[in-house]
Order: structure tokens, then C-alpha cells, then sequence
């Protein structure tokens, strides 16, 4: 069963003024995001990866972006919660600091993340050291599609794990 309910002081409903511009590169994804994975196995080939979800909504005054993925769970086509990232511009770096936490998958992976050339590109080291990145891409109005890469040879080649494919859902409330 869901729970419904707002902790004191996490939601908001728009962006920190300051920052607004600069908050936009993950505020445009606020609001609910319907899709498909794709996974690709060691071989190369392909295997679908059923259906997924991941909400964003505006946290800490407008200054963060928090998302909830979840996955459709094979055995009952429930949709159960993957993780949640927490996202925040830091002005500092001129870039965007994130800490994806999944108990599901019993991790923790924090990113710094930046626009380039029309995409978001996330990078992190995961626990076993190996570079990850995790990309926005093809970004529309109402829709976008999102992969995880990895890289074994420190980051002269990547290697594609996983692929969504996402639409924008109507906001429920």
C-alpha cells in the first residue's frame, strides 16, 4: 500500500528565484513521466525491460528537484519504488550535485551533473570504481529518453546498460 503524504517543509511549488534560469536543466522534467526500459546484456543483444515511472517535483524552496523511479514488477505489474535521486544546482561548480539512493538495489551513487551539447550527462564512480554516466537526451516538452553508460577503461569507451524511454503523464492531484 502507498502512502500519501508530505513531510513539513520538503515540497514546494516552483523554483528558487535566484538560481530560476540555471534550475530549469532539471525543472523541466517536474511532473510525471510514463516509459519503457530496455536493458543490454553482456553479448550486446537487447532485452526489454518492461514498464517504469519516475516522478519529479520541486523540494527544499525550490532550490533541489527530487525523483522517485519505480519499475513495473514482473510477477504482480505492480509498479514498486527503484530509488530516488536528489538533485541541486551549486553555484559554486556551475553544475548540478546529485545523489541517486537505491535500497533495492543497496546503493548509494553521487554525481555531478551538467548540459552538454543538448544533453544532461551525469558522472559518478560506482562502489566497485568503475565510471558511470547517466544521460538525458533527446529532451522534448513531453517526452525524453534517459541510459546509463559504464567504463571500464576510465573513460575512453562506454558502454550502454540500460535505456528508457519516457512521455510526460498527466500530473495527478
Amino acid at each position: 500500500m502507498e502512502a500519501h503524504w508530505t513531510l513539513r517543509g520538503l515540497g514546494a511549488d516552483q523554483p528558487y528565484g535566484e538560481h530560476k534560469e540555471k534550475l530549469s536543466l532539471f525543472g523541466q522534467f517536474v511532473g510525471d513521466w510514463g516509459g519503457e526500459a530496455t536493458f543490454l546484456k553482456e553479448d550486446g543483444s537487447e532485452v526489454p525491460g518492461g514498464k517504469g515511472e519516475v516522478h519529479f517535483r520541486w523540494i527544499l524552496g525550490g532550490r533541489a528537484v527530487q525523483d522517485v523511479w519505480m519499475s513495473e514488477d514482473p510477477v504482480s505489474k505492480q509498479m514498486t519504488p527503484h530509488g530516488t535521486t536528489l538533485r541541486f544546482y551549486d553555484p559554486e561548480k556551475d553544475a548540478w550535485q546529485s545523489t541517486w539512493v537505491s535500497p533495492k538495489q543497496n546503493t548509494t551513487l553521487t554525481f555531478v551533473g551538467r548540459e552538454r551539447e543538448g544533453e544532461i550527462v551525469l558522472e559518478a564512480v560506482n562502489k566497485r570504481g568503475r565510471l558511470e554516466h547517466w544521460v538525458f537526451y533527446d529532451i522534448k516538452k513531453d517526452s525524453f529518453n534517459w541510459r546509463g553508460e559504464g567504463s571500464d577503461d576510465g573513460g575512453k569507451t562506454w558502454k550502454r546498460y540500460a535505456k528508457y524511454s519516457f512521455r510526460r503523464q498527466p500530473t495527478s492531484g
